[in-house]
């Protein structure tokens, strides 16, 4: 703001400025940055204006299993519980998991079929069994109800009448009256987070297959992962000093070497 304030007075010579105090880098003055780059290539690191401050990058929120347990047990219906099911399972954005169908959810190979957001690409994601087990729970009651079956139909609906699919507004809505019953302020995004870092605390899990689940096109993009949290660095700093604690209380006396008797007797001729 600041700057085009100055570029606006300097142009039109209203005062006597001489400089635009928040100048950028002169063959970027009349274009924004990456104006003219190809689409097919990659963002190149263009300076930026003088004065401009850097935004901190921060970590990504990760809900703990206890509140994960207390969101679960919030939810009203077999379906929102199965949707935050798959949510944390596969690791899908909120609105990718919502375009599945009722034949992308294959229970006999455990994957469930989503549109990418960015590519639009069809991909099979791996899921947990319990999060099948509510999805059967929600489709069996849906279908009595009337909701409509096949495989090429959306997998997920409304819970009344008219029966719509359901849409991204309709399940934050329900995500977060789930928030309001315990105080918290988690969001759709949150349940990817938690996915992407149960996947990388597992030493089995290449961190390959995790960038390929999540749909990154680098695997760079997975070190803002590798940072550790604020109650986590406490947390390993505390069982550290308990473990240090139990250590020094488990641990032998030492005492001081003593000289043996047999030795001393030989050297002075008995007595000792």
């Amino acid at each position: 703001m600041l700057r085009s304030f100055y570029d606006f007075h300097l142009d039109r010579n209203s005062g006597s400025l001489l400089v635009n105090p928040f100048p950028l880098v002169r063959n970027r003055r009349s274009a924004r940055a990456n104006a003219h780059r190809n689409p097919e290539d990659d963002h190149k690191k263009e300076r930026t204006g003088l004065y401009r401050p850097t935004v901190p990058q921060e970590i990504p929120r990760r809900i703990p299993e206890e509140k994960y347990t207390e969101v679960f047990a919030g939810l009203r219906s077999h379906r929102d519980r199965a949707l935050l099911a798959f949510w944390v399972a596969t690791g899908a954005r909120a609105e990718e998991l919502l375009t599945a169908t009722q034949g992308g959810a294959i229970v006999g190979q455990q994957t469930i079929g989503v549109t990418r957001k960015g590519t639009r690409d069809y991909q099979e994601l791996p899921a947990t069994p319990d999060a099948f087990v509510w999805l059967r729970l929600y489709q069996e009651e849906a279908w009595k109800k009337g909701v409509p079956r096949g495989r090429r139909h959306p997998l997920w609906w409304t819970l009344r009448r008219p029966w719509r699919p359901l849409e991204y507004d309709a399940a934050r809505m329900m995500f977060n009256r789930a928030n309001d019953l315990l105080g918290a302020n988690w969001t759709l995004h949150d349940l990817r987070h938690t996915a992407s870092f149960m996947m990388l605390d597992d030493p089995d899990m290449p961190p390959v297959y995790v960038q390929h689940i999540l749909g990154h096109k680098h695997l760079a993009t997975l070190d803002i992962y590798n940072r550790p949290g604020r109650d986590d660095v406490i947390a390993a700093g505390l069982a550290h000093h308990a473990r240090m604690e139990q250590r020094r209380k488990t641990q032998p006396v030492r005492r001081d070497p003593e000289y043996n008797p047999a030795s001393l007797n030989v050297l002075f001729g008995g007595g000792f």
